[in-house]
């Protein structure tokens, strides 16, 4: 089971995502920058999470 970090980056990246294209789409730089800013904080959960699976795998 992966780390909860792991989890939750992946739907706040993918959220950025999402926020972004809206952004895009109705011209709304703001949103645009929020979604790209979710992006990046979901990436770095991300990578936290599997640093922590690393280490739990290597314990086990």
């Amino acid at each position: 089971m992966p780390d909860h970090d792991r989890v939750e980056g992946a739907a706040k990246n993918l959220g950025g995502n999402i926020k972004e294209a809206a952004g895009k789409v109705t011209g709304d730089e703001k949103l645009k920058a929020e979604g790209r800013a979710d992006q990046a904080e979901g990436k770095i959960q991300n990578a936290v999470g599997g640093l922590k699976d690393t280490i739990r795998d290597n314990r086990n």
